[in-house]
């Protein structure tokens, strides 16, 4: 499928140059994704701007997506509930704060804290 990336690209100007590539700026995605104890997690209780539902917050993580991606499908399926993992955090349905935090260093996230409410 053929990346759509037209929002990126909003405020450019038409260029005549036949030779123009357009370069985008940003965040690269880390190559590699460093070892479970040296990642610092944080968990969080979240209750805002979620319509008053309470989820449980995982930031901190480094790495790449896909990692991000499996941990959070790990998560949510050990506490039964559903969620989303994108950007560095994890979101996880549900007050399982103590659950996550246990999973998480049971895994081998060494470095992990409760933050928080």
């Amino acid at each position: 499928m053929k990346k759509n990336d037209w929002k990126e690209r909003l405020n450019i100007v038409y260029s005549t140059n036949p030779n123009f590539e357009y370069e985008t700026e940003g965040d690269e995605e880390p190559q590699r994704t460093p070892d479970k104890s040296e990642q610092n997690l944080r968990v969080s209780i979240d209750r805002k701007n979620r319509g008053g539902k309470v989820v449980t917050l995982v930031t901190g993580f480094k790495g790449t997506e896909e990692d991000l991606k499996t941990l959070g499908k790990l998560l949510k399926s050990k506490c039964g509930v559903g969620g989303s993992a994108k950007d560095g955090e994890i979101i996880v349905q549900g007050d399982f704060k103590a659950k996550v935090i246990e999973l998480l260093l049971k895994e081998g996230y060494t470095r992990t804290k409760g933050t928080g409410g």
